[in-house]
């Protein structure tokens, strides 16, 4: 029996929600063509609906927003921008691009918003043509420029290019929670311009406002990046801004993990980017609660080159995925998205604090945004690897994360990331956070590293078998009364 058979066999049609047969009947028809895939996909379901979901940067969107993506949207090409493309028929994809951009405009009140980037990695690269596009100047950029780039002969490219790629950034760094795109020297942003890393406070841990406009005076970057994939603080733009301006230096903010914090007012005032950045890039998965994808948000200055996304980075849009994003943002600009928003906070406050009376090691010692990182190294003697594994045999799925100046290096790791958006999204609140957190505790107490060859493992450990067995016992009960997707039930996942 198909998987909407068995679930209206059960259940009154007039009661089955539209979002729920449509998922159905989307999964029957997968599993008409390929069993396997379909197969995988409910295992997937039957995965997230087993774990305490506690990576910082996923989340769980809605079925609706899922079910948007799989429609002929994905067959058409729109290279270009609304109302200037490249290829005919765009009529309906400059409708629902334009939609999207104006939501997105409403929701952080911005001049510009660009929604075509696939990824967060997409949407800074786009940053980076743009700012270069748009402020590299002098007189033999000008004269180049006065042809047309397909006119130029090889030396004057050549010449060109090297004017553009001599550029400096600034952005923080991996050690300190910076993401991979702000510099890294594995990374191709370090190939685009001379990067300079800036670092937090070897003591305090925190971002010291006053040494980075020292830095940045000296350094005199072109575009200063201000965001982060691990550090557990708001930022304050306000100040970023005034230092950024100290050089004539264009302000980006990457505000990936946190964009969602910024849509349900969480962060506001001076920690709200939007009123002081030049560029502001994302995702839409992470705490914004959409399908997988990014954006760019900027001030009139940049919008020529930020639409200019293709052809400087990304070829063809996905419309399909325009439109969940469009979907997504609607979401985000309810009252309810706002409570959502908020609740993160609590909970990655509560969190925290059941750490800290623990006598667990945080990285700045604390959380103002939605997550926070473990030393587990200094804590409980762990290695952020053996921490993630164990994690995840208990059901708990976090990642391992560098610690700042970590001596394990960014295989190993000293630390682990933790999260809350997701377990916010399913409705948790202050109270199973505290509860979380005391087995997270028990497990990494119980725990040590396996000895292998008289040396310790930096990956394998030693624990009792019954204490996994009885956290896993608690952890199923918590699930049990949090489901997700409740009104999507499929019998034997």
């Amino acid at each position: 029996m198909s998987l909407l058979k068995q679930y209206l066999s059960k259940k009154n049609i007039d009661k089955a929600g539209s979002d729920v047969i449509a998922y159905l009947a989307s999964l029957d028809h997968i599993g008409q063509k390929s069993p396997d895939l379909q197969k995988a996909i409910l295992s997937e379901l039957r995965d997230q609906r087993s774990y305490l979901k506690m990576i910082a940067s996923e989340n769980f969107c809605s079925l609706g927003v899922q079910l948007a993506m799989g429609n002929l949207l994905t067959d058409k090409y729109a290279e270009g921008f609304p109302h200037h493309r490249f290829y005919a028929g765009c009529e309906n994809v400059d409708s629902i691009e334009t939609l999207a951009a104006n939501e997105l405009k409403k929701i952080f009140g911005v001049d510009h918003a660009y929604v075509q980037p696939h990824s967060g990695a997409d949407a800074n690269m786009i940053a980076f043509f743009a700012v270069l596009a748009t402020r590299v100047q002098n007189p033999e950029i000008e004269r180049l420029s006065k042809k047309k780039i397909d006119e130029l002969n090889e030396e004057e490219y050549e010449s060109l290019r090297k004017l553009f790629l001599n550029q400096k950034m600034m952005g923080m760094s991996l050690n300190s929670g910076g993401h991979l795109t702000h510099g890294y020297r594995h990374n191709i942003s370090s190939k685009l311009f001379r990067s300079v890393s800036y670092d937090v406070d070897r003591n305090t841990e925190l971002l010291d406002y006053k040494v980075l406009q020292e830095q940045v005076q000296q350094e005199k970057p072109l575009l200063l990046i201000a965001g982060y994939s691990s550090y557990p603080r708001k930022l304050n733009f306000a100040k970023l801004k005034e230092i950024a301006n100290s050089v004539n230096a264009v302000l980006m903010v990457d505000m990936a993990h946190f964009a969602g914090l910024v849509a349900g007012k969480a962060f506001t005032g001076e920690y709200d980017p939007a009123p002081y950045a030049d560029i502001i890039t994302s995702t839409t998965h992470k705490t914004l609660r959409g399908p997988r994808g990014g954006f760019v948000l900027c001030t009139k200055e940049f919008q020529e080159g930020v639409d200019k996304g293709c052809p400087f980075v990304i070829g063809g849009p996905l419309p399909h995925v325009i439109g969940s994003k469009l979907l997504a943002f609607q979401e985000a600009s309810k009252p309810a998205f706002h409570d959502y928003a908020k609740q993160i906070l609590l909970n990655a406050k509560a969190l925290s604090e059941t750490f800290l009376n623990e006598g667990v090691k945080l990285f700045t010692g604390g959380t103002d945004n939605h997550l926070m990182v473990l030393d587990v190294q200094k804590s409980f003697g762990l290695t952020g690897r053996q921490a993630e594994i164990l994690l995840r045999e208990a059901f708990i799925t976090v990642n391992r994360n560098t610690v700042p100046f970590d001596q394990n290096g960014p295989w190993y790791t000293s630390g682990i990331r933790v999260g809350t958006p997701a377990l916010t999204t399913l409705g948790m609140k202050e109270a199973e956070m505290k509860q979380i957190g005391k087995l997270i505790i028990t497990l990494l107490k119980n725990a040590k590293p396996k000895v292998v060859n008289g040396k310790k493992s930096l990956a394998k450990f030693d624990i009792d078998s019954k204490i996994v067995a009885k956290l896993q016992a608690e952890i199923k009960e918590i699930l049990a009364g949090f489901p997700l997707y409740p009104q999507l039930q499929i019998e034997n996942e």
